[in-house]
């Protein structure tokens, strides 16, 4: 391909409809680089990849995810990952494709200062990416986007026995967790279909690659951004062994919540203290890049069975619970998922592992930021420093606290009963101290990093780009992931990924 006009790094849930949609504008070249393999076709994907009872991103040294050392709080390390791979992370996640809520895009309108980003405008984006299974073209689901979208049976007894305990407690049903409806129980919506994972390299961009204004290289590492005089010029990237500087007309970074910001960092655009200290040149200072993160803290609960469990069928996923925690400022942010998958399974990749116990997950999803990600080499392979500032107020403490506890109080109903004979480590729920001893013990993440390249207004020394992504104080550069959101929305982000490389091509191709 001749110099591209727009060069998209990173083929994962943004970058794949992002070059979908812009290039089938045939006036217009794209070229896309992911740093893992391109399959050409499904079948090209390993089984393991497209199954949806299994959760390949949970795999201990999985091919296809590039892991990053973490630290959840400043004592606990954890090991955090990103898919690399045709899809990024939608093909080793969970599946699950729950919208932002309504508050979520109500807060990033109001911050970017930019009305593409209000629930209203946004609707009809989320329709066309989608085809609804359940629900069908209505004006809220669309029936002809490209991501299939149904939701999980919850017709197996442990299902049944998790949606009966919280009607049980009095918690509403949610039948349809992507109507912007109260939080209540109700199934999971995923991007599945027959029991098949459908990642976006799938859903947008295997139909796409006969266009001739297309071309997606694999196994193509990224280094930087090349910027002449204050313009992003093109990228240098090693592949097959070779180094090499690839121009294009705008270059936009869709390689997720640590690597776009590690890649800005790593051409110059970033805190400029940071940068000096890691050893690269200055070339706009823009404290925002890597100073704010925002994720969801995770703690596993396991039950025992009372008779063996069936091997699950479809998907892993069972029920979903969403309540409010005492705070009352953003309902629904507390959220309990159902595995119908043992956790041994979950990181073996099996789909069955008889007499092990099953789990539910209960995490605060509260729009918060709490960490940031801090460049300290000019090298590129060796990783940032990520710290995720987890518990660090006793608002933090408590809300996960109220999630543990909402999760206990559901397996102690006498309608769990009939499935569970209890759990398998009881905390200590009446006495603080000893449940955020317990809870510090097991902590984990829920994968839904946002915030690293925060949109905001012009002038906001909070905000590295604005509502169209484009990077401040460098022309020919946007960001278009997850890094964008200000903070993680009140629903897993994977959705919202999709979402964001819908906008961004709109914005791209309404003003060229």
């Amino acid at each position: 391909m001749r110099r591209p006009d727009v060069l998209i790094v990173g083929a994962g849930g943004s970058g794949a409809a992002l070059a979908a949609r812009l290039s089938a504008d045939p006036g217009r070249t794209v070229l896309v680089l992911e740093a893992g393999p391109v399959p050409r076709f499904p079948p090209g994907f390993p089984p393991e990849l497209r199954d949806a009872r299994l959760v390949p991103g949970a795999w201990p040294d999985a091919p296809t995810v590039r892991a990053y050392p973490v630290r959840l709080t400043p004592d606990l390390p954890y090991t955090a990952v990103r898919g690399r791979v045709l899809g990024g992370s939608t093909t080793v996640n969970g599946g699950y494709f729950i919208r932002a809520r309504r508050e979520d895009f109500d807060r990033w309108s109001a911050r970017a200062g930019d009305a593409l980003w209000a629930y209203e405008r946004a609707l009809p984006f989320l329709r066309a990416l989608e085809t609804d299974l359940d629900f069908g073209a209505t004006p809220v689901h669309g029936g002809h986007g490209p991501v299939p979208v149904g939701r999980t049976g919850l017709g197996r007894p442990a299902a049944e026995a998790f949606r009966a305990a919280a009607r049980e407690l009095g918690h509403p049903d949610e039948p349809d967790k992507n109507a912007q409806g109260v939080p209540g129980v109700g199934p999971v919506p995923t991007n599945t279909a027959g029991g098949e994972r459908i990642n976006t390299g799938t859903a947008y961009l295997l139909g796409a690659l006969g266009r001739p204004n297309l071309t997606v290289l694999g196994d193509c590492f990224v280094r930087s951004v090349a910027v002449e005089r204050g313009r992003a010029t093109g990228v240098v990237a090693d592949r097959n062994g070779r180094r090499t500087v690839l121009e294009a007309g705008e270059i936009v970074l869709c390689a997720g919540s640590f690597a776009s910001p590690h890649l800005l960092h790593l051409s110059g655009i970033g805190p400029a203290k940071v940068l000096a200290c890691a050893g690269v040149p200055v070339v706009e200072d823009l404290p925002a890049v890597g100073a704010a993160l925002s994720d969801h803290p995770q703690v596993v609960l396991e039950w025992t069975p009372r008779r063996p469990v069936a091997e699950s069928a479809g998907s892993w996923l069972g029920g979903a619970l969403h309540l409010s925690s005492s705070g009352g400022d953003h309902p629904g942010d507390l959220e309990i998922l159902q595995s119908l998958v043992p956790m041994a399974g979950l990181v073996g990749g099996r789909t069955a592992v008889p007499g092990q116990p099953l789990a539910l997950l209960a995490s605060v999803q509260t729009p918060r930021t709490s960490g940031r990600l801090r460049t300290v080499s000019a090298d590129p392979r060796v990783p940032p420093r990520i710290d995720y500032g987890y518990l660090e107020t006793a608002d933090d403490r408590r809300r996960l606290r109220e999630a543990v506890r909402a999760a206990a109080a559901l397996l102690s109903t006498s309608a769990f009963g009939e499935v569970s004979a209890g759990v398998v480590e009881p905390a200590s729920l009446d006495d603080d101290g000893l449940l955020d001893r317990w809870i510090r013990s097991r902590l984990g993440t829920s994968q839904h990093t946002c915030g690293t390249v925060p949109m905001g207004r012009s002038g906001d020394p909070s905000a590295a780009v604005d509502g169209h992504g484009r990077v401040y104080g460098v022309s020919g550069l946007r960001v278009a992931d997850t890094s964008i959101l200000p903070a993680a929305p009140l629903r897993g982000p994977a959705a919202t990924a999709v979402l964001i490389g819908e906008l961004i091509a709109h914005a791209m191709c309404t003003v060229r």
